[in-house]
């Protein structure tokens, strides 16, 4: 195995072999230079998704399950100009390290992951995953967190108050929290996001209110019919989110494309709509996102 970057066929023989490389990697892995993003805005690839049980891409429940596969777009993905960083959970994040494929990367680490899909506890979105000290001690730029507020589910206090924790803690840090909010309701027994105006003008309102200080806090937004009205509501930076794969995926990147018109919306966080696009072009997909930014 090459001594400085390995094969996705060699990861596990290493991770075996070897596990303290990925905290020496870490400590030696090259910063990016700030937060702008290459072309003035913020370009990440998300892929926290398998950690939740959140497999499914398009018309394929499995399609995140294939872990070699997924790295194969991620590492392509990253490859592409424009493209400034990933969001991931530590398994990901170490793999795509060991692969040689952070140098000079936002990397932001996924925290609360134990809202596992189509579980009873599903909006109680424990943190599993990295807290503020190991984001900080991986030399990751900022922690995201889900925040899903289900008006009948009493298992949102405890979330609420868990991220508006890690909000403060990674303020302390002067590192980057990301906060990705919903307002939520179980239809059928399976939790579903409302994505209407008010309710993701109510989401934000909330979640910029988290913590001690919001000096450092950043809002990962849905794309609505009215997002000037959504924008209007805080005074934060916005991060819109790429969400579901569609099948018409000129109408998805027309709506990104108005979203991106506003110069309150600082960057986008796409995760299975570019990795999976329904062409297969993962390229492709990501150098029209880019060229939108």
């Amino acid at each position: 195995m090459n001594s400085d970057k390995i094969e996705i066929a060699d990861l596990a023989t290493l991770r075996a072999r070897d596990p303290h490389r990925i905290a020496t990697l870490a400590a030696a892995r090259r910063a990016p230079e700030g937060l702008a993003g290459s072309t003035g805005r913020l370009m990440l690839v998300a892929a926290d998704h398998p950690a939740r049980g959140a497999l499914r891409a398009g018309d394929d429940p499995l399609a995140m399950a294939d872990r070699g596969r997924l790295l194969e777009r991620l590492a392509i993905a990253l490859s592409r100009p424009g493209v400034d960083g990933v969001l991931g959970t530590p398994d990901i994040v170490e793999d795509l390290l060991l692969m040689g494929a952070l140098e000079g990367k936002v990397v932001i680490g996924s925290m609360n992951r134990g809202g596992l899909a189509g579980t009873a506890f599903e909006i109680d979105d424990r943190f599993t995953a990295y807290d503020a000290t190991a984001v900080e001690r991986a030399g990751l730029q900022g922690g995201k967190m889900l925040l899903r507020i289900d008006p009948d589910d009493l298992a949102t206090a405890s979330t609420l108050e868990a991220c508006a924790r890690a909000v403060g803690e990674l303020a302390d840090r002067g590192l980057m929290a990301m906060v990705e909010p919903f307002v939520s309701h179980r239809v059928d027994g399976r939790v579903r996001n409302d994505l209407s105006v008010e309710a993701v003008v109510r989401s934000a309102t909330v979640a910029a209110g988290l913590g001690w200080t919001s000096a450092h806090t950043w809002l990962k937004l849905p794309v609505v019919d009215d997002m000037d009205t959504v924008l209007a509501a805080t005074t934060l930076p916005v991060l819109i989110l790429g969400g579901e794969v569609s099948a018409d995926q000129d109408s998805q990147f027309a709506s990104w494309q108005k979203a991106l018109a506003n110069p309150q919306v600082r960057g986008m966080v796409v995760g299975r709509s570019m990795l999976y696009p329904p062409d297969g072009d993962v390229a492709g997909a990501v150098d029209t996102v880019v060229g939108m930014m």
